[in-house]
């Protein structure tokens, strides 16, 4: 049998390595929490926020690394960074199964040319990725750096762009059970992508990646 060339071997390998590291970074938000006492640091922030809680709804405050502790000053940061990332992470679950049955016109991004979504990274990384990558900087220039400013100086709450919540929310208690469902969701979401991801590689097959 024919040896895969050693440009074929090393892009397998650096799109595993890539994949390993994000799963791996994802998959530290849901270790265990640490047993034994909380501390002042700790139980403060599970009373500023929320999502200290499983799926459920049984209560689940892990701080497996005391990060509110060491670093009590970017929790709001931290908590920024979830939300973009859970966020980010359900449009790509969605977007890694729908365009495995559904693409955009045109030849470059046709079946044809793209067996499986998770070749695009190779196919389009002069192409459209650039365009891509493009727009996130400038999305972030513009808006997630200003955002993540007023964050830290406490005149946003983090996540909010302004996106009006339910009606009728008198005390605040169904926006709050949205902001939970957005927080687990997305905690899901992040592992699952990782594990999407992988399973293309692996097998090198589109859904349902076996």
């Amino acid at each position: 049998p024919s040896c895969p060339s050693p440009h074929s071997t090393t892009r397998q390998l650096n799109m595993k390595t890539a994949i390993l590291a994000a799963t791996l970074a994802s998959a530290a938000a849901f270790a265990p929490a640490p047993t034994g006492p909380k501390t002042t640091a700790m139980n403060s922030v599970w009373d500023s926020y929320v999502g200290g809680q499983d799926f459920k709804g049984g209560e689940w405050k892990w701080d497996p690394l005391k990060l509110s502790e060491t670093y009590e000053p970017l929790v709001p940061f931290f908590r920024e960074a979830e939300l973009r990332h859970g966020r980010t992470a359900m449009l790509a679950v969605v977007g890694f199964i729908a365009t495995d049955f559904v693409r955009l016109p045109g030849e470059a991004f046709s079946f044809e040319s793209i067996p499986t979504t998770v070749g695009a990274h190779d196919a389009l990384t002069g192409t459209a990725l650039q365009q891509v990558a493009m727009w996130i900087g400038v999305f972030d220039t513009i808006v997630t750096a200003p955002a993540i400013a007023a964050t830290m100086k406490g005149e946003r709450d983090a996540g909010d762009f302004g996106i009006k919540g339910p009606k009728n929310d008198p005390d605040g208690s169904k926006m709050k059970r949205k902001q939970v469902s957005e927080l687990l969701n997305g905690r899901l979401a992040m592992m699952a992508v990782g594990g999407i991801a992988t399973q293309s590689v692996l097998t090198g097959h589109g859904f349902p990646y076996l």
